[in-house]
């Protein structure tokens, strides 16, 4: 853990005991399932981001597979590095799927934060040897240029933070749905459904060096899935009430998934 620094003074966290401490005394207890809360003090992860319900929802939705294709591409690209035991970081981690995924198939020192602790306390329940912690993308406690290759998977686009974090000639890639990404979906949904915009996130000083698109078809076989996959999109939020029940009859759905891997270097 000691890329990790205390989001109060910025110094080295270290671990005592059952905590994290750091030079001037800043102490934060680790959870019995492992992780940490560093947000700043002025933020509450217990009301920031998705409850209990969701996170599990989630965790489950994606255990069956349905996204392995965007795994695997992931899997792909950091093979790539060249880097020994190269760090990892897994921006907006959720419940851990992506990192438990790369971290039993690739070398290297995995790490993983996300706002909701909801979601970091199921991450950690995976025991899988990957460091959680619960913190925010737009302060992330962790030293200026400690990690090699980092994911960032349908969030905002925080420039500022990434690029400190980044080692210099590291990787980023942040993933935006492709036109086509569960177009089926918001056909089931909508009268008039629209494709996504595929413009990749505005940057000025990461390098965006190739965009890659990893297209799928899934099927999902249960209503239940259905409504996981629904609420895991930002349609959930902004979607009528009316229009929310034209999938409670639906007891299978094949849809599209399309993934576009924006490929950044420092």
């Amino acid at each position: 853990m000691n890329q990790l620094i205390c989001p109060k003074c910025k110094n080295e966290l270290n671990i005592s005991g059952k905590s994290l401490v750091c030079q001037n005394n800043h102490c934060y207890d680790l959870a019995k399932e492992g992780y940490v809360n560093l947000l700043s003090s002025n933020k509450n992860g217990s009301l920031i981001g998705d409850n209990r319900d969701m996170a599990i929802s989630r965790r489950d939705f994606l255990n069956k597979g349905y996204f392995s294709s965007l795994a695997k591409a992931l899997e792909e690209e950091l093979k790539k590095t060249k880097t020994v035991s190269p760090a990892v970081l897994d921006i907006c981690c959720g419940e851990g799927y992506y990192s438990s995924y790369l971290k039993e198939r690739c070398d290297g020192k995995f790490i993983g934060f996300d706002i909701s602790k909801e979601m970091v306390r199921l991450a950690a329940k995976r025991k899988n040897g990957v460091t959680y912690f619960v913190a925010n993308m737009t302060d992330i406690p962790l030293k200026s240029e400690c990690i090699d290759f980092a994911f960032h998977l349908f969030a905002p686009f925080y420039e500022s933070e990434f690029y400190r974090v980044l080692k210099s000639g590291g990787t980023l890639i942040s993933v935006t749905p492709g036109e086509k990404h569960l177009f089926s979906l918001k056909k089931a949904l909508y009268d008039t459904p629209y494709e996504n915009d595929e413009a990749p996130p505005k940057t000025d000083n990461l390098k965006l060096i190739e965009q890659r698109k990893v297209s799928a078809k899934i099927l999902l076989n249960s209503n239940e899935d259905i409504q996981s996959l629904f609420k895991m999109t930002p349609y959930y939020y902004h979607t009528s009430d009316d229009n929310k029940k034209r999938l409670d009859a639906l007891d299978s759905l094949e849809t599209e998934t399309e993934f576009l891997l924006n490929i950044y270097k420092k």
